[in-house]
């Protein structure tokens, strides 16, 4: 497949006005980047300590909310269906709607200094950084590089997320796919590109190309290739027979144990070898609801399957600050999972039981993991719940205004 390279250096465009997207999400925590200069932020206070904040959408806005107090410390009305993808900075999350991705400045951050660090906080806001996109899709921030999948046209952004500090407006550098596609990229250490390949009526895999366009790898070997997470430096992408690993240019197939084994939503760690993933194994189904996950072992490409007693929907998968897998189940159970044994090891009582909606934009229990803590909503009843994932408990519950959808946030 050829590729029509296009690098443009420029500034961000105007904001976004009216939000709403089609799109599927991918959960994977990014790195922390603590690059911020709060001289140039006139309006930061230092804290003592770090403020975790959290960001949540519901039907006709998005608000922010102090993660300690439960009080909200913003409350943005937008038309539409709004999600919400890390931006990679530990500060500023991408607001993705019709017509691109925004970002919206949680107002908390720490800058780190080795033997200690400085916290700040200011108050929450929608910058005016937008990147344009048709049908913003998949976004993935790693190694300092922060990447936009636009679904509607095949253009692929990357920027620096500590560009964002203070009013920034990062420079961006777009590469124009062949075909567009629900699809997803990703900027290696190196500077390389990793983009899925297909069109609007199937994928295939991925290639991997230089900044100049050169391809270096490329594999087909994976169709209907869906998500993208990391362990370490090792790039995984789901495929519907098991998954594909990236190590530098080496790329390899992981089969999975049954012909049609799709493992689209994946959560992966920065410093564990194992990747959790979803799986299913019904291609005609409109909605399956699957009892197993997969536990990847990116050092010797093994796949194993976990069964839990319950199902989980794509908002359900996360990972500990140690490298636990978690698996939020329609039981209303946090499962926990020992990756290294493929082993259910507690399950933390959170919610009523829960059906998953047919429709994926409808609100359902997810689960964001923040630190040490992890957090779930309960849109039935209109809260988040706290859990200490070293106790074992929830430790308090927050009440909305509003049934949360999607939820992400900061350590601050």
């Amino acid at each position: 497949m050829r590729i029509v390279l296009m690098l443009i250096k420029s500034s961000a465009l105007a904001l976004l006005s009216t939000l709403a997207l089609v799109g599927c999400g991918t959960e994977e925590s990014a790195p922390r980047s603590t690059d911020t200069t709060p001289a140039a932020d006139a309006s930061a206070t230092e804290v003592k300590a770090p403020a975790p904040r959290l960001a949540m959408t519901y039907d006709g806005g998005v608000a922010v909310l102090d993660a300690a107090t439960g009080d909200v410390l913003l409350d943005e009305k937008i038309d539409g269906f709004v999600r919400l993808n890390p931006a990679g900075d530990d500060r500023h999350l991408l607001v993705a709607a019709a017509g691109g991705l925004t970002a919206l400045d949680l107002g908390a951050w720490t800058d780190d200094h080795g033997d200690h660090g400085h916290s700040w906080t200011t108050d929450p806001r929608l910058t005016d950084f937008t990147i344009a996109a048709e049908e913003p899709g998949h976004v993935v921030p790693h190694h300092g590089r922060t990447t936009v999948f636009d679904d509607g046209t095949g253009i692929v952004t990357a920027f620096d997320p500590a560009d964002l500090s203070a009013d920034g407006q990062p420079e961006l550098d777009t590469w124009t796919l062949d075909e567009a596609h629900h699809g997803v990229a990703v900027q290696d250490g190196h500077g390389n590109l990793i983009h899925t390949v297909g069109n609007a009526e199937t994928r295939s895999g991925i290639r991997i190309i230089t900044a100049a366009g050169n391809e270096l790898a490329a594999s087909d070997e994976c169709p209907g290739v869906h998500g993208e997470a990391f362990a370490g430096d090792v790039a995984l992408f789901g495929c519907q027979d098991g998954v594909l690993l990236v190590d530098g240019r080496e790329i390899t197939k992981v089969e999975a144990p049954d012909a049609y084994g799709r493992i689209g939503n994946q959560a992966g760690h920065e410093t564990s070898p194992y990747v959790l993933g979803d799986y299913k194994v019904q291609p005609d189904a409109e909605l399956e609801r699957p009892t197993r996950v997969s536990v990847i072992d990116t050092r010797n490409a093994s796949l194993r399957l976990v069964d839990l007693p319950a199902s989980y929907s794509f908002r359900s998968l996360g990972r500990s600050s140690d490298g636990d897998a978690l698996v939020l189940g329609t039981d209303g159970n946090l499962h926990v999972i020992d990756p290294a044994e493929a082993a259910l090891t507690n399950s933390i009582p959170v919610t009523k039981a829960w059906r998953e909606p047919t429709d994926w934009h409808e609100a359902r229990p997810t689960l964001q993991v923040i630190g040490d803590l992890a957090y779930v909503t309960e849109p039935a009843t209109k809260q988040i719940h706290v859990i200490d994932l070293a106790a074992g408990k929830v430790t308090r519950s927050i009440d909305v205004a509003q049934a949360p959808n999607e939820l992400s946030g900061v350590v601050g």
